[in-house]
């Protein structure tokens, strides 16, 4: 993914708000997928999760307060973020968990008990 950087000039007073794409780590284990996103700024009700097919949609939106005054620089501006997923058939899509922490989106996806490992017993 490519990211295209601003330079330190001030932004014009109507300058849209940007979407990001969330930086994301993604591991594993036995009996769950964990994603960690990074959405600096964004608040418990300002995140919406949520499953369209086979896709995990994750947004969020950071909004700053109104301040007076004319900016000589501005860099810190509202964002959106942004973040899709295509879930496989081993994710139980009724035991997803979401938590926002500090900026940090944790997601817990439960694999499908039919996937997990299990012993067999032998007679």
């Amino acid at each position: 993914m490519n990211r295209k950087e601003e330079s330190g000039k001030a932004l014009e007073k109507n300058e849209k708000k940007r979407t990001r794409t969330a930086c994301c780590d993604i591991f594993h284990d036995e009996k769950q997928v964990t994603l960690n996103l990074e959405m600096p700024g964004v608040s418990r009700e300002s995140l919406d999760v949520r499953i369209d097919g086979n896709l995990l949609i994750i947004t969020g939106s950071k909004k700053l307060p109104s301040l007076k005054g004319d900016f000589l620089i501005r860099e810190i501006r509202d964002e959106d973020y942004h973040q899709e997923f295509t879930l496989d058939d081993t994710i139980d899509r009724e035991k997803i968990q979401a938590v926002v922490k500090q900026g940090l989106v944790t997601l817990e996806l439960q694999k499908k008990e039919s996937v997990l490992p299990r012993r067999i017993t032998i007679n």
